[in-house]
């Protein structure tokens, strides 16, 4: 069971004949871009960078700290897909989501992971660092913010 089944995340998404590429004339289309500082923008973009980091070679581990972190940010996860290397185990995968996306690229004979969050909308993802910080127990964390789609 993959880590969205054990969050009660999984759901049927429509087949491609039932998808619509646009609204209906009834429905409002939405941007989702963030107001926050008197400043408009598609998003904030977290480079997250995990030294001294533990766990780094489990990508059912992984998957599901990535989720956990991105229910906690308030995201809605749409899929995750996760691929393990050998031979020095690391990992690299995404959460797909309806706000963007959750990235991670690990290098366990480094103990350093690097994580890339991206959302829009209410979503707050600084709320992520600290469940993934709970399972990596990394000593150092380097945080590099970017306020993606500045509008003016």
């Amino acid at each position: 069971m993959n880590a969205l089944a054990q969050l009660g995340m999984v759901s049927e998404l429509p087949s491609n004949n039932q998808m619509s590429s646009s609204p209906s004339s009834s429905e409002e289309r939405t941007d989702y871009f963030v107001e926050k500082d008197g400043m408009k923008f598609a998003g904030t973009h977290l480079l997250v960078d995990l030294w001294e980091a533990r766990n780094l070679d489990d990508p059912a581990q992984i998957d599901r700290t990535l989720c956990e972190a991105a229910v906690t940010a308030g995201a809605t996860i749409l899929h995750s897909h996760f691929h393990h290397f050998s031979p020095n185990g690391g990992v690299s995968g995404v959460v797909v989501l309806a706000e963007s996306h959750i990235s991670i690229h690990t290098w366990p004979e480094r103990d350093f992971a690097a994580v890339d969050i991206f959302m829009c909308g209410a979503c707050d993802p600084h709320l992520a660092i600290p469940v993934m910080q709970r399972l990596f127990q990394a000593g150092r964390v380097v945080v590099d913010e970017q306020r993606r789609g500045r509008v003016g």
